[in-house]
């Protein structure tokens, strides 16, 4: 469009066009009738080319005015279809969400079990679940949500939490039995460890304030948490993983709580999104749903 054009220029001629009349035109509009006048006349500066005619009793249009006419019709109805379907995608529960989440008990049992709830109180949605493991970028990675453990300081998102997750750091009986005792965080540098993504592991003394953060150089370095579990139970090493990831094995004392004095702090899971003050209703829905079901 010419930069010169006001595109609501254009839309007062189509209305008065249509309608007949200045007046008709500015009550269809909410606008003074001269107010509508002084955008015809702005649009025919603008374009160099007399559109209407009008007397003081009449008005009608010239060969070009209806030539022009034709073709703003059918470029304002297809301009007002957009808007009417770009709004519709907003407001209604509809289209893909992409989510991309952590992998093992917590993305695939406990994240896909409340989106397929969430699936079955609106057929319309779809949602694409991905669970590579990498700290993605929504906009980049073109994902709508993503599921993640543990602070976020990127500024530039939005992070509604979901639940804290129960952390512990375990052995087998066999290996505890057949390894020196562990009675503070640094005597893990002389064990062998199991480790996921995060290697630096942090506890806190219980009934009091004091923390240790300890740099853990794994025999086995797997960021599936399943692997670790599995790892520690054959007696190969020491693991932190989330409680929810081994509950037959506590119960059981197949695996069991390293120290009895240190313990690891829970670690917040949330859901991360994009700032969007027009954010598409299904997104809101799906986030509202995963906030409200997730309430421990």
């Amino acid at each position: 469009m010419n930069q010169d054009i006001n595109l609501a220029d254009v839309r007062a001629f189509v209305f008065v066009a249509n309608l007949g009349s200045f007046t008709k035109a500015a009550q269809a509009l909410n606008v003074s009738r001269s107010h509508v006048s002084r955008q015809i006349q702005s649009l025919e500066k603008s374009m160099k080319v007399s559109l209407i005619v009008r007397s003081t009793r009449t008005m009608k249009l010239t060969e070009t005015g209806r030539r022009f006419l034709s073709a703003c019709d059918g470029a304002l109805y297809s301009i007002d279809l957009a808007v009417t379907k770009a709004v519709n995608e907003v407001e209604a529960v509809q289209g893909n969400i992409k989510v991309n989440c952590v992998g093992g008990v917590i993305g695939e049992e406990l994240i896909a079990g409340k989106l397929v709830q969430f699936l079955q109180q609106h057929p319309d949605v779809t949602i694409e679940l991905d669970f590579s493991s990498h700290r993605v970028d929504l906009l980049e990675d073109d994902f709508d949500l993503a599921i993640r453990m543990g602070s976020l300081p990127d500024a530039s998102y939005v992070a509604r939490h979901l639940r804290d997750v129960d952390m512990a750091t375990l052995a087998s009986n066999d290996y505890l039995m057949n390894n020196p005792k562990i009675n503070h965080p640094r005597d893990l540098l002389n064990h062998r460890c199991l480790t996921g993504s995060v290697s630096k592991w942090k506890f806190k003394r219980s009934k009091s304030d004091e923390e240790y953060e300890v740099s853990i150089l794994g025999g086995l370095k797997c960021k599936n948490g399943r692997v670790l579990v599995e790892g520690a139970k054959k007696g190969i090493g020491i693991i932190r993983v989330p409680t929810m990831y081994c509950v037959k094995e506590l119960e059981s004392g197949t695996l069991c709580s390293v120290m009895s004095n240190w313990h690891v702090p829970s670690v917040p899971l949330s859901v991360i999104y994009h700032k969007d003050r027009y954010q598409p209703r299904r997104l809101r829905e799906c986030i509202e749903f995963l906030v409200n079901s997730m309430r421990v």
